[in-house]
């Protein structure tokens, strides 16, 4: 199978389940972003160490509930899925991961700059484009209803990317940034 198809070159694309749209479609964007953000994920996981097994294996899990939100939001509305879609288990584990990262770490006094190790400023990175991909599917969705469960465990993600990235920093022994405004009220 060769992996050009030359069927886009004019600008559209197949979803998953045969119909043609716009490479600039909303559904599009969406998965796209999702698959950006899981690419974002893969280069974070390039700056684990193998001492940090568990990690990599938390983001990996995620890393495949990504691919199954992208193949879901691919599908063209109305075509029956037939592949593993999340469900509310994956929202309430990264919940308990995130509540379970926390203990480890002190509670924020003010806004922190997004930085620290490789790792943890790559997963920075990895939460943005988690948010920028909740507001593609919250416009998608505004067109076309998604399930629940993709808008929760989406937004649930970026915070659990946020905890992560301060729990790895905290790990690797890197000091959190603070952020002060040096603008004064009046």
């Amino acid at each position: 199978m060769k992996i050009y198809t030359k069927t886009g070159d004019q600008g559209s694309t197949t979803l998953w389940g045969g119909s043609r749209v716009s490479k600039n479609n909303l559904r599009v964007e969406a998965y796209g972003t999702l698959d950006e953000l899981n690419s974002s994920l893969g280069v974070a996981l390039s700056f684990f160490s193998t001492e940090h097994i568990d990690a990599i294996s938390r983001l990996l899990k995620v890393q495949g509930e990504l691919f199954q939100l992208g193949a879901e939001v691919a599908t063209q509305p109305g075509y029956p899925i037939s592949f593993q879609v999340i469900h509310s288990s994956s929202i309430s584990r990264l919940e308990l991961e995130i509540d379970q990262m926390e203990t480890e770490l002190s509670p924020l006094k003010t806004f922190i700059l997004p930085g620290g190790a490789r790792a943890g400023a790559q997963l920075h990175v990895a939460r943005t484009v988690s948010r920028r991909a909740e507001r593609c599917l919250v416009g998608l969705h505004e067109t076309s209803p998604l399930r629940p469960e993709v808008m929760m465990y989406l937004n649930r993600l970026s915070d659990y990317l946020f905890v992560f990235a301060r729990w790895i920093n905290a790990r690797q022994g890197v000091p959190e940034s603070p952020w002060y405004s040096d603008v004064v009220e009046k």
